[in-house]
């Protein structure tokens, strides 16, 4: 690894981020930017950084990654001078969960610059610290109302690691963001490699949507098995939840539409049950052998059938010839009245 990168600079001394096992850790990246509806994965990096121990591992530089001038720093002003700014920041930091399971949290803006050199920078530091995987937090907008539970959809190179999470199951192109291409290249490179995206109100993705953010840590800790702790976030969700519903309540207007997506959002949930309890009581289906061994049975079967058909069909045959071949013997009524046609007269 290049110690001396410009795109990056490390911690000394280095934090330990082995696990008791000697495993290596997961590298979540949360980047906000283009795909944080509702402010979710920044809360959710915010969160986990607040209420677990960490500690600074590395820093971005921002000069190199940021276009300032399409997302200007905030500068604070006292009326006679300016006093301080705020500059965008790119970090990473070890975290270790409730149980002490270390990982490593790559969060902060998302870059605007130099995607290909940054995705190489997170690789050459996941093989440094043999992280095991990579799962990245998204969210992103949707036609959904704020009465329903925040619902994700997963995507990423390991499905056994994604579990039962919903998947999209249909191809798209969409435009690209930081996170996606971090995803698609460690998978090239080698590693597993997962996605959550968790869905937010589209009339809330402007606002802080903390709900959306204990969707993204509950998946996350699902997919990754580590200890993470949400009931902070529910109690934001809380109160955000009853913020919303005195806006909406008596606009008769807004009242309809979420009534609306509530109808869609159900019946939608609806069917997917539905057709999850038809799949669990389907009876397991039978092994290749086992197909092949019936399909043997059937076309045995087929052939005796057939056999004995041309049996029957033979001996039918020679029957009816025998029996034609017989002189007419029955014997003539009383009357030549009752004669057969063609008889002797």
């Amino acid at each position: 690894m290049d110690e001396k990168s410009t795109l990056y600079e490390l911690e000394f001394p280095v934090p330990q981020v082995t696990g008791d096992e000697g495993t290596g850790p997961v590298l979540v990246h949360a980047m906000e930017g283009f795909a944080d509806a509702g402010h979710a994965v920044a809360l959710a990096a915010e969160h986990l950084r607040d209420s677990l121990e960490s500690e600074l591992v590395a820093t971005f530089s921002t000069d190199e990654l940021i276009d300032y001038r399409s997302r200007r720093p905030t500068m604070e002003f006292s009326g006679q001078e300016f006093t301080d700014v705020e500059m965008p920041t790119l970090t990473i930091h070890a975290i270790r969960d409730n149980a002490g399971r270390p990982f490593l949290l790559l969060a902060g803006a998302e870059p605007d610059l130099r995607w290909e050199r940054f995705v190489e920078a997170v690789r050459r530091l996941s093989d440094h610290f043999q992280v095991s995987s990579v799962v990245g937090l998204n969210a992103i907008p949707m036609a959904i109302p704020h009465t329903r539970p925040s619902s994700i959809t997963a995507h990423g190179s390991d499905q056994e690691m994604l579990g039962d999470l919903p998947r999209w199951g249909s191809e798209l192109k969409i435009p690209a963001s930081a996170s996606m291409l971090v995803e698609l290249r460690m998978a090239q490179s080698g590693y597993d490699t997962a996605g959550l995206s968790v869905h937010v109100p589209h009339y809330l993705s402007q606002a802080q949507y903390p709900g959306a953010s204990a969707t993204l840590i509950q998946s996350l800790a699902k997919v990754t098995g580590l200890d993470l702790p949400v009931a902070a976030l529910e109690n934001a969700a809380a109160k955000v939840r009853t913020q919303v519903d005195a806006e909406v309540s008596g606009n008769t207007e807004v009242e309809s539409v979420v009534s609306a997506l509530e109808n869609q959002y159900d019946a939608f949930n609806s069917a997917q049950t539905e057709k999850a309890s038809l799949l669990a009581a389907e009876e397991a289906l039978p092994s290749p052998d086992e197909l092949g061994a019936e399909l043997e049975r059937f076309l045995a079967d087929q052939v005796d059938t057939s056999t004995a058909d041309q049996v029957d069909t033979s001996t039918a045959d020679q029957v009816d010839t025998s029996t034609a071949d017989q002189p007419d013997v029955t014997p003539d009524d009383d009357s030549d009245d009752d004669a057969q046609p063609g008889s002797a007269g």
